[in-house]
């Protein structure tokens, strides 16, 4: 469960969610400071578990193809 990128995110989305709410009514403010001490390792878990296990599900490049966009063609971009 640690290792899927949809659990890891769910996860720090929700706890910046739950900072946000108390920060804002002003409660618990030691949850407050650990939520905020704990926040760099939450962003540094979250974003190793989505480098490393995630899957990419959209189209490779071509043979001689170095960049590439799925929403537009290279003629549309006025690329020389």
């Amino acid at each position: 469960m640690l290792k899927k990128p949809f659990f890891a995110v769910t996860v720090v989305s929700i706890i910046l969610l739950v900072y946000c709410i108390l920060i804002n009514f002003n409660v618990l403010l030691s949850l407050v400071y650990l939520i905020f001490f704990l926040s760099p390792f939450l962003l540094l878990w979250m974003m190793y578990t989505i480098i490393r296990f995630g899957i990419y599900k959209g189209k490779d490049l071509n043979e001689n193809e170095e960049w590439g966009y799925q929403d537009k063609n290279r003629d549309e971009l006025d690329v020389l």
